[in-house]
């Protein structure tokens, strides 16, 4: 049973968007309703709660990835590039200007 409602937790809602509190609030209702017990009601939050955290973790290292190959694409300037850039125009105007 208690598979069950994991399988369908994580397929319906998507397990990187649960939350504890959500979490909790369910398992609570399935031991108040005597579909399990509260010791399996502390591994199923405890399962779910590692399983959302570790999608969520996954979940933001895709984002990233992607957020970086976007920026690759568009052959945008750094900032270390662009800092290194002033600091080159800075030192350029302090030669030119001592001639």
């Amino acid at each position: 049973m208690i598979d069950l409602v994991k399988k369908a937790l994580l397929t319906g809602v998507g397990v990187a968007t649960l939350t504890k509190d959500k979490i909790e609030e369910v398992a609570k209702d399935f031991i108040e309703k005597g579909k399990m017990t509260e010791k399996e009601g502390r591994v199923f939050v405890d399962d779910l709660v590692s399983r959302s955290e570790e999608s969520r973790v996954e979940f933001q290292k895709q984002i990233e990835s992607r957020v970086q190959k976007i920026l690759e694409k568009m052959d945008l300037a750094k900032k270390s590039e662009v800092d290194a850039l002033k600091l080159e125009i800075e030192k350029l105007r302090e030669e030119l200007n001592k001639q």
